[in-house]
């Protein structure tokens, strides 16, 4: 890993210049700014910090009629066969390839990605409409022998209702796809809150789903996208006309919108904070375990739910790899995320950057020492735009502050001497989302992998807690929200199960014996 000195203060694109780059993306993908009186939101880029357009928003009432449209919708959507349903996901995923550089362009201005990380948020879209696709002929149930002669029993599975999906603004589009893609093939309609921070990817790629929509004859309404903001949210949450609420954020909303949904007996997904750690053992490659190190504690800007934010290292090898992390730490290309070479675009908000100033302060004061970075780049003329450098910090313990999720590009570095001991700093903490080892011992990785090792929903061997694939379901335990997306079984989700029994005899006997009459 080399890198040029690093700059101080950052040239980046103009407000102007992002403002019109973003109107051509959203015109190519069809989504208009629609002019008019009512509530509006500002879309914003944090690579300058200031507002580009305003959006129409929704009220409460937009919400309810959302909420009612999708209904209605999925009243028509439920009996259309799920390959047929297939073939709407199939057409979206065609749209997106076809719009890639756009989506992934407003990813960038919107949420700050480089140009690389946003391209491959957009190819998870694609990815989970093929696995959607494939997903429409495999909807399958199963039969058990029942106790009663000329008797069987099976399971079927079926549309649960409207689907409520909540994103987050670090992943504008993957999350809300990984929900849409596989509601919609089995069979739900959808009703999405974005992030007020990302409207206009969300508006994007709501107009190539309604294109697609339009094009395979769907039902009016079936899928449904509401700016809005908290009180938007609400109405989603309490509502007894969506049948299951998806939601992807803090512990702190978590905790919040549970118990909401769990009053009316509603069904969650919950996908909430990750304070992921990596083990590094005496048998590691210490420079693959870098390198796979740097991405996951720097990439997003640390603004990952994945990020790597605790790092766990054996005393014979914990100096050598802090001095090896320190050292790329130290030249990592920060800056506007178009600018070619740039690894780290800026922050969201200033929120962001007070809370990593905040938590470096506590960090000092709990005796940790920061190895590198630590500070804030300027962007000529956008004061209120947020560059920082990569922080790492030797924690001699893991306190408080460890222990709780700092949404920024922080690693704490610690030390183990016992494998039990590492397991148990690892595990030591609420959150339970991604977790890693960097090991040449089978032994160590096959424990780690097992019942009485990792608690988190991710468990990787020699790779970072980064990067997962929409084959396998995404999600974590504990305060993570417990939730799965994306692949694997995560479709049981979306559909309620019934159990049947066929009676073929000339017979009715009862179960378990009973004798009645």
């Amino acid at each position: 890993m080399s890198f040029s000195a690093p700059q101080r203060e950052l040239s980046v694109s103009s407000t102007e210049e992002l403002r019109e780059r973003a109107g051509r993306c959203l015109e190519r993908c069809g989504a208009t700014l629609s002019p008019g009186n009512g509530p509006r939101v500002a879309a914003r880029s944090p690579i300058t910090g200031e507002d580009l357009f305003e959006v129409p928003a929704a009220d409460p009432a937009r919400v309810q009629d959302a909420i009612a449209a999708a209904r209605s919708g999925f009243m028509a959507w439920r009996a259309v066969p799920a390959p047929v349903r297939g073939a709407l996901v199939k057409r979206f995923g065609a749209l997106v390839a076809e719009h890639k550089a756009d989506v992934a362009e407003l990813i960038t201005i919107e949420a700050g990605k480089i140009p690389s990380e946003a391209l491959g948020e957009v190819q998870e879209v694609i990815d989970i409409c093929d696995f959607a696709l494939g997903l429409s002929r495999q909807l399958d149930g199963r039969t058990m022998p029942s106790e009663r002669p000329r008797h069987r029993l099976m399971e079927t599975w079926h549309p649960l209702g409207v689907v409520a999906v909540i994103s987050a603004f670090n992943f504008p589009a993957a999350v809300w796809s990984w929900n849409a893609a596989v509601a919609l093939v089995c069979g739900d309609a959808v009703v999405w809150k974005p992030s007020p921070l990302t409207p206009l990817t969300s508006m994007a790629c709501a107009a190539l789903l309604d294109r697609a929509g339009a094009e395979c004859g769907a039902p009016d309404g079936l899928h449904q996208l509401v700016v809005a903001g908290t009180d938007g949210g609400q109405v989603l949450v309490d509502s007894p006309d969506v049948a299951l609420v998806s939601a992807t954020g803090s512990e702190r909303m978590g905790a919040e919108v549970g118990p909401r949904v769990a009053a009316r007996l509603g069904r969650l997904l919950l996908e909430l904070g990750g304070n992921n750690a990596a083990l590094v053992a005496p048998s590691a490659d210490l420079e693959l375990a870098a390198r796979g190190i740097v991405f996951a504690a720097a990439g997003t800007a640390g603004q990952r739910c994945t990020t790597m934010r605790r790092l766990i290292a054996h005393d014979d090898v914990v100096d050598e790899l802090a001095g090896r992390l320190s050292d790329v730490f130290g030249r990592l290309p920060i800056g506007d995320p178009f600018a070619e070479g740039t690894l780290l675009g800026p922050l969201i908000s200033g929120r962001a950057y007070r809370a990593m100033v905040e938590a470096l302060s506590d960090a000092r004061e709990q005796g940790g020492e920061v190895l590198a970075g630590g500070g804030r780049r300027e962007a000529a003329g956008y004061p209120e735009a947020y560059y920082v450098e990569p922080t790492l910090v030797r924690m001699p313990a893991q306190t408080e502050l460890v222990r709780r999720e700092t949404f920024a590009p922080i690693l704490y570095v610690m030390s183990y001497g016992e494998f039990d001991e590492a397991i148990a700093l690892h595990n030591g903490v609420p959150q339970g989302l991604s977790s890693s080892i960097f090991t040449r011992d089978q032994r160590e990785a096959e424990r780690f992998m097992a019942a009485d090792g990792s608690d988190c929903g991710i468990v990787n061997v020699n790779i970072g807690t980064s990067g997962a694939e929409i084959g396998g379901a995404f999600g974590g335990e504990k305060s993570t929200g417990g939730g799965r997306e994306s692949g694997s079984d995560a479709w049981r989700a979306y559909m309620r199960r019934a159990t049947n029994t066929i009676n073929y005899s000339d017979e009715l006997p009862l179960a378990q014996g009973v004798e009645f009459g």
